[in-house]
């Protein structure tokens, strides 16, 4: 005899077993899905805010936005936006001008194409999977394209485009940044005396804001009015005008930029030598090695995941300086210093809001293409060989 909610006795609290079993399984439901409940609104605000204006501006990308008293006017244009900064009037500005190629430019490429050839023949013969095969396609086609462009502006002696200014930042910047916070959470990682007021003072240009930054090191590098304009004149350069040098803009951006950015690196190596074990160091002094020999063969191996990550995340962050550019030199002279961010920015004030998206799309493929190479190519093989032996 089957029993139903109105044959079935209720208890004394007034609920029927009926009842009580669909509260149980509705009770434990909840518990198995209890973990992506309480993520829910947070993934739905994150999709809201990050997906919507990804669309949104890949259909300003492929199209031609006009404004009008009534809002905006979208003409669709397919990929007009993007070959014009290849093959367009915009050309110089992105890519630089080509007008010959020098010696070195042609050793150059050479020298790249056979690199990346020899790196796909070892990939092939190593282990061959079509997804991973088309990743190296795609990371291969980037750097011979990166070396084309440096051969045929930067060493052939032609004008850059924001492109090459961009990976100038990146490389360069993030060279130096990474050289001097290592050394200097090597120096406080030692027993020395007021090592932990020396962390305190390093770690404070991190929290000066971008704009802060760029004003000040605009205000210190005058050489006639600025702070440190005595000493200028004292080495003869009272009348050097460095924003109006391609070079040494560059270069002082770069300053400006790694002096803000060197507390974030040091910070995060020197965690990642106080947690290298002590066992294996003092065992190898007990042994005789030297400094270099400890650092190479059990404090390098042992941070280089955290070094990785940290050039991982600097290298994204370079890919998007715009404020020093902006704040130190307007991009000038010319062009010489502007960033692929700042010619968004530039082209968003023009009203041009399709180039603007095209060019941050650019700036997309570029960093997610040579910071996923980095990572996947390089550092996790370097890991792999350093855990096998």
């Amino acid at each position: 005899m089957t029993l139903d909610a109105q044959t079935v006795p209720t208890r004394p609290g007034g609920f029927s077993p009926v009842a009580v079993s669909r509260r149980d399984r509705f009770n434990e439901w909840l518990d198995q899905h209890s973990g992506r409940l309480f993520i829910a609104p947070a993934v739905t605000l994150i999709l809201l805010f990050s997906i919507f204006p990804t669309i949104a501006s890949l259909v300003i990308a492929v199209s031609r936005v006009k404004l009008s008293g009534d809002g905006f006017r979208f003409r669709f244009v397919g990929l007009q936006n993007f070959t014009k900064l290849f093959a367009g009037n915009d050309q110089i500005h992105f890519l630089g001008r080509f007008n010959e190629m020098s010696v070195i430019g042609w050793v150059l490429i050479a020298a790249t194409i056979a690199w990346c050839g020899r790196w796909l023949w070892r990939q092939w013969r190593t282990g061959f999977s079509f997804i991973g095969f088309v990743g190296r396609l795609i990371t291969v086609s980037a750097l011979i394209g990166l070396a084309v462009v440096l051969a045929g502006t930067a060493l052939s002696g032609n004008p850059w485009g924001t492109l090459g200014t961009t990976m100038f930042y990146v490389i360069v910047g993030c060279t130096v940044q990474f050289g001097i916070g290592l050394g200097l959470a090597i120096l406080c990682s030692q027993q020395i005396r007021g090592k932990n007021f020396f962390r305190v003072v390093f770690f404070i240009p991190m929290m000066i804001t971008p704009l802060g930054v760029g004003y000040a090191f605009r205000m210190v590098a005058d050489p006639t009015v600025g702070p440190f304009a005595p000493v200028w004149q004292w080495f003869g350069l009272g009348g050097f005008a460095w924003a109006s040098d391609p070079w040494t803009a560059r270069l002082f951006i770069v300053i400006g930029d790694s002096w803000q950015w060197i507390p974030f690196i040091f910070i995060v190596m020197l965690a990642a030598l106080e947690n290298v074990p002590r066992d294996y160091v003092e065992a190898a002094q007990v042994d005789g090695a030297s400094g270099t020999q400890i650092f190479r063969e059990i404090t390098w191996p042992a941070i280089i995941p955290v070094a990785a990550t940290v050039m991982l995340i600097r290298a994204i962050e370079a890919f998007k300086i715009v404020d020093l550019p902006n704040i130190m030199t307007s991009g000038g002279p010319g062009i010489a210093t502007e960033s692929m961010t700042l010619q968004a920015v530039f082209a968003w004030r023009s009203n041009d809001f399709g180039s603007s998206a095209a060019v941050a799309y650019l700036l997309l493929f570029v960093t997610v293409v040579l910071c996923a190479s980095f990572f996947n190519f390089v550092v996790l093989q370097h890991i792999r060989k350093g855990q096998a032996a």
